[in-house]
C-alpha cells in the first residue's frame, strides 16, 4: 500500500508541488528547467547521424515543454506540443536552418562531422534556451498551449538567443569557471553588477 502511493507520488511529482509554489519558486524552478535542457539540446546536437540528432533536439524540446507545464500546471497534449515547438522553431528560420545544415555537415567524412560537432550543440542549445524562456513567459502572462501564438514573441526569442550566445562566449572566456549553467549565470550577473 505504501509502495503503491510512493508511485503514484514519484510519477507525477511536479503538479502537487507546483501547486505550493509561490511566483517566485515557480519562475526560479522553471528557469533552472530551462537551463538544464537548453545544455541537454546541446549534448543531443553531439550525436553523430544527421537527422538523428535533430530528431533528439525536438525530444528533449517537446521534455522541456512537458515538464514546463507541470510546473505552471497547463494541459498538455504532446501533438500541441510538437506542433507549437514546429511552429515557434519556424519563426526563428536562420536558427533552425542553421541546425538543419549543421545536421547535414555530419554526412561529410571527417571535415564535416568535425564542423558540425562545434556548431550543432551550440545551436542546439541556444534555440531550446530560446524556446523555453518564451513558454516561461507566456506561461507567466497566465497563457495555455491553446493560446500560444509563436510570431507573437520572434522578438523575445531573438533577445534570449543573443542572451544565451553571449552566456557562452562569457563561459568560453572564463575557462577556469565551473559547475555548469548556475555558475555562468551568477558569473554573468556578477559581471553585469560590476
Amino acid at each position: 500500500m505504501a509502495e503503491n502511493s510512493t508511485t503514484e507520488a514519484g510519477a507525477k511529482p511536479s503538479a502537487p508541488e507546483a501547486a505550493e509554489l509561490t511566483p517566485a519558486q515557480r519562475l526560479e524552478m522553471a528557469t533552472k528547467l530551462v537551463d538544464r535542457f537548453a545544455l541537454w539540446g546541446g549534448v543531443g546536437g553531439l550525436i553523430p547521424v544527421p537527422v538523428v540528432d535533430v530528431a533528439a533536439v525536438a525530444g528533449i524540446q517537446l521534455q522541456m515543454l512537458r515538464r514546463l507545464s507541470q510546473i505552471y500546471n497547463v494541459p498538455f497534449s504532446e501533438n500541441g506540443g510538437k506542433a507549437l515547438i514546429a511552429a515557434l522553431a519556424g519563426t526563428m528560420i536562420p536558427a533552425t536552418s542553421g541546425i538543419g545544415a549543421a545536421s547535414m555537415l555530419k554526412s561529410i567524412p571527417v571535415l564535416g562531422t568535425i564542423a558540425s560537432g562545434f556548431v550543432m550543440p551550440a545551436l542546439a542549445a541556444g534555440a531550446t534556451y530560446a524556446i523555453g524562456k518564451a513558454f516561461i513567459q507566456h506561461f507567466e502572462s497566465g497563457g495555455t498551449l491553446l493560446d500560444f501564438n509563436p510570431p507573437d514573441y520572434r522578438e523575445f526569442i531573438k533577445a534570449q538567443k543573443e542572451k544565451w550566445d553571449s552566456r557562452s562566449r562569457a563561459k568560453v572566456a572564463a575557462p577556469g569557471a565551473s559547475g555548469g549553467a548556475a555558475s555562468s549565470a551568477s558569473t554573468g550577473a556578477a559581471a553585469t553588477n560590476s
